[in-house]
């Protein structure tokens, strides 16, 4: 890890290998769809999921393309609200709900406190509302967003990696410390907390990466997270495709995926999933894609390991 571009990468770096923004309107959310997810009773439960325009997270995570779909200026008051309203009308009868802004839900510069009695009333026929946040703003106002909300509130939080030179290197700017202490605010209220964890990081091999995940899987559970989401990690924002072009990183094996979300359900420690958008991507020619996009699918409903 001890190479000329390792400390090269700061945020100013990952600006500068970015390509185009998407044209977004501050009005309209980007994006809605409904998938199923096993939720935490054992229910096989619809999950709607929204993904909300907002400004540019002010974290320049070296692995994210969620900046793509944001606008460089705070949006105007009351956008996020029209938003929901225009969403939530898509999904007659659906119970669970994810509210993601390309940032921190309780970023006050992305989502004003003065829009949280609002949006809760928008949200009271659901049952769960699941957002994300930096563990920066894990504080005061996340309990008063969970007091006005007739729904459960859950929080999702980026751990990616407990690896000690790593997670510096993402410009995340944290540390495991930060987030096990976002993990107790969180717990010691009764909010129930996700964790995204990273499946291989730059500067990995594929062993590594397996391991890694692993850990940062176990980290988690011990912080009080009762559910992790595997992230494989992928190229396409600028500065991750510099690094895959410098053979300082590459894409995971799908083999890989599976060993990871084996391992997790294995602990039975608390909900397990992979991310399965575009599996196809970490395939081999040799590879049976849509068996083993299956099989993923079916072990993220299930919980369980087929044989």
């Amino acid at each position: 890890m001890n190479d000329p571009v390792r400390r090269l990468i700061t945020g100013s770096w990952i600006l500068s290998k970015r390509g185009k923004k998407n044209p977004v309107d501050p009005f309209v959310p980007y994006g809605w769809l409904v998938e199923k997810e096993r939720s935490a009773s054992g229910t096989i439960d619809d999950m709607a999921i929204v993904f909300l325009t907002n400004r540019e997270c002010p974290f320049h995570c070296l692995m994210c393309d969620l900046w793509k779909n944001t606008t460089d200026e705070v949006i105007p008051e009351g956008a996020i609200t029209t938003q929901i309203d225009i969403a939530i009308k898509n999904f007659p009868g659906v119970r669970h709900i994810k509210l993601y802004n390309s940032g921190s839900f309780f970023d006050p510069k992305a989502i004003r406190p003065s829009e949280f009695e609002r949006i809760a009333v928008l949200l009271k026929d659901f049952e769960t509302v699941i957002v994300e946040s930096h563990p920066a703003f894990i504080n005061e106002n996340v309990l008063q967003f969970r007091d006005l909300l007739k729904p459960r509130l859950e929080v999702a939080v980026g751990l990616e990696t407990i690896h000690p030179q790593i997670l510096p290197l993402l410009n995340k700017k944290m540390d495991t410390e930060r987030f096990g202490k976002a993990a107790k605010f969180l717990t010691s209220h009764n909010i129930q907390t996700r964790s995204f964890i990273l499946l291989k990081t730059p500067y990995m091999s594929e062993d590594e990466g397996i391991q890694w995940a692993q850990r940062s899987i176990d980290f988690a559970f011990n912080a009080g997270v009762e559910c992790c989401t595997i992230i494989p990690v992928r190229a396409g924002n600028g500065a991750m495709d510099y690094l895959k072009d410098n053979g300082l990183f590459s894409l995971p094996a799908i083999s890989s995926i599976e060993k990871v979300l084996e391992y997790g359900i294995r602990l039975g420690k608390g909900r397990v999933f992979a991310d399965t958008w575009d599996l196809g991507l970490f395939a081999t020619p040799n590879d049976s894609v849509d068996e083993i996009t299956q099989r993923i699918h079916n072990m993220n409903l299930t919980q369980c390991i087929p044989a």
